[in-house]
């Protein structure tokens, strides 16, 4: 019975140590999710969306150049960029930051070019292409950071200088010779050669018109820089009770599983210090019977 009511004294105390060291775990991961904020486990924001999308839409600005003796503008397009800000964001108040984004676009009477929605509540995603003037450009990517939890952010300025003059050189060559052909059609020939030219004709105007389209996207009146913008819902929308469980249930999960490897380290650890101890205290008293030792 002595026996039997130590070793049960024994299980107790165990118990007792291994359920405050399970407590003390829990609650230090419970802390620590509050502290990081939105745990990835709660809500997968793998939503296929990349604050890198393409919507097709090319937004190019001028800036102008002035020489260093009377710092007169040299050329009111001397150099023709493309700049493009992405930034993503996160946040719990979807439809609210929402709104604000909207406000803010308005404010500074920018241009929403692209607009993409997806997800289900407490896991929507809103991706935004939003053109605005190049003055504005730096002071509407500062404000767009304080929507939400801002996530990640690049700025990229592209020269497209070279671009344009190419463009243009083009189609003035290609003006030149559609005036060519078009002066042979008053002389004679034969019908299938007077076919052939039109259809040159009309394939050079066809190109002319695809140049004149691109050429207007770097048209002064048209001068805009991109900022797109990424707002993904955290799925703290379910309440703030529902958002409790769910850390405690991932809580739960890492203690059980970490808990348990402590665990088996230190029974293992404890079984190999006592084998170790047993065989050695034999093999010590075995040299002792033997005056070995």
């Amino acid at each position: 019975m002595e026996q039997f009511s130590g070793v049960s004294k024994f299980v107790k105390k165990f118990s007792l140590v291994f359920a405050g060291i399970f407590l003390f775990l829990f609650i230090v991961r419970l802390i620590y999710s509050y502290a990081v904020g939105p745990e990835t486990n709660i809500v997968n924001q793998e939503q296929g969306s990349s604050i890198n999308f393409d919507y097709g839409r090319k937004n190019y600005a001028s800036e102008k150049f002035y020489t260093p003796q009377d710092k007169a503008p040299i050329s009111a397009s001397s150099q023709k960029y493309e700049k493009v800000a992405a930034v993503s964001s996160k946040t719990s108040e979807f439809d609210e930051n929402e709104k604000k984004t909207r406000k803010m676009v308005e404010d500074v009477k920018g241009v929403i070019q692209y607009e993409q929605r997806s997800g289900l509540p407490g896991k929507r995603t809103l991706q935004l292409g939003i053109g605005v003037n190049p003055d504005k450009f730096d002071s509407v990517v500062e404000s767009i950071q304080t929507i939400g939890v801002i996530d990640s952010i690049s700025v990229n300025k592209t020269d497209k200088t070279n671009e344009y003059k190419n463009i243009t050189a083009t189609r003035i060559s290609l003006e030149k010779s559609k005036a060519g052909l078009l002066g042979l059609k008053g002389k004679n020939g034969k019908i299938e050669e007077l076919i052939s030219l039109e259809k040159e004709i009309l394939e050079i105007e066809g190109k002319i018109q695809d140049l004149g389209v691109k050429l207007g996207e770097f048209d002064q009146e048209n001068e805009f820089c991109t900022i797109k913008f990424t707002l993904k819902e955290t799925g703290a929308v379910s309440g703030g009770f529902i958002t409790f469980l769910k850390k405690c249930k991932i809580s739960l999960e890492w203690t059980i599983k970490y808990g348990l490897l402590f665990s088996f380290l230190y029974t293992f650890a404890a079984v190999g210090g006592w084998i170790t101890w047993f065989f050695g205290v034999k093999i010590l008293s075995y040299l002792r019977t033997k005056g070995i030792l």
